[in-house]
């Protein structure tokens, strides 16, 4: 089963630069899609028209063209979640947590705290609620499988200039204590599993031009919980697809 995972920086932009052509090439089983930037029914009618697919979104209720997730399954959940269950975290659109019969999936837009003290504080909120969520379905025996765009490098060898961004929302340490505190309550970087190499980004910034220069970060992840990480066969980052800022992610699950 293959899970693909894409912060598409507005799915009607994307949509312009061939993306439903490219969802037949890859043929995901799992599509999940960050910073949608749309409501359902802003949603192009040949993206709702793509066959097999069960298609879930969720969208911002206080900005429009703003935040939004979308999951698209040709597995059909047993039942699909769009929040954590605190108001102030839930009407940005940022979750989709699908039940599946022996995994549950959340497809999460974290959000950015670049803007402010107070987004960053939203944001450290926002982390500190999520883990709670997953570490209980986690220590009730349930597989977790987590992706997204997390909007933090995790390690140096994640970004291409760590020391320069040391005090840089998306690299800063109480940030990067939060990616820390998920793997020591039972979760696994997927792609880690797999490779321990730099130079592997998932984000670069448009107005430098920076990914021809593949000055990078790595903000995208598969997170899953230790009791099923043996399903997970390969881990792979397709820096070679373009339409956004980030390329897609994913995953080979058993």
């Amino acid at each position: 089963m293959k899970l693909i995972s894409w912060n598409v920086n507005g799915i009607r932009a994307i949509h312009k630069k061939g993306f439903v052509d490219w969802v037949k090439k890859e043929n995901p089983d799992i599509l999940c899609l960050q910073e949608t930037k749309a409501t359902e029914e802003q949603i192009p009618k040949d993206i709702k028209a793509l066959e097999g697919y069960y298609q879930f979104y969720s969208s911002s209720k206080i900005k429009k063209g703003y935040s939004g997730v979308g999951l698209l399954t040709k597995i059909e959940p047993e039942s699909v979640e769009f929040d954590l269950g605190v108001e102030e975290l839930d009407v940005e659109g940022r979750v989709i947590e699908a039940y599946f019969k022996d995994f549950v999936l959340f497809n999460v837009y974290f959000p950015n705290g670049k803007a402010s003290k107070e987004r960053l504080d939203y944001k450290l909120r926002f982390y500190e609620k999520f883990l709670e969520v997953v570490t209980d379905l986690k220590d009730k025996g349930h597989g977790v499988i987590i992706c997204g765009d997390v909007n933090t490098a995790h390690k140096e060898i994640d970004l291409a200039r760590p020391k320069e961004n040391e005090k840089v929302s998306g690299f800063l340490p109480i940030e990067r204590e939060c990616i820390d505190k998920l793997l020591n309550s039972g979760f696994v970087d997927t792609f880690r599993m797999f490779n321990s190499e730099g130079g592997n980004y998932t984000w670069w910034d448009y107005k430098s031009k920076a990914r021809e220069r593949n000055v990078g970060w790595r903000i995208d992840y598969f997170f899953v919980s230790e009791n099923i990480k043996n399903r997970v066969k390969n881990a792979f980052i397709l820096s070679e697809v373009y339409g956004s800022d980030h390329c897609p992610i994913g995953i080979i699950f058993e």
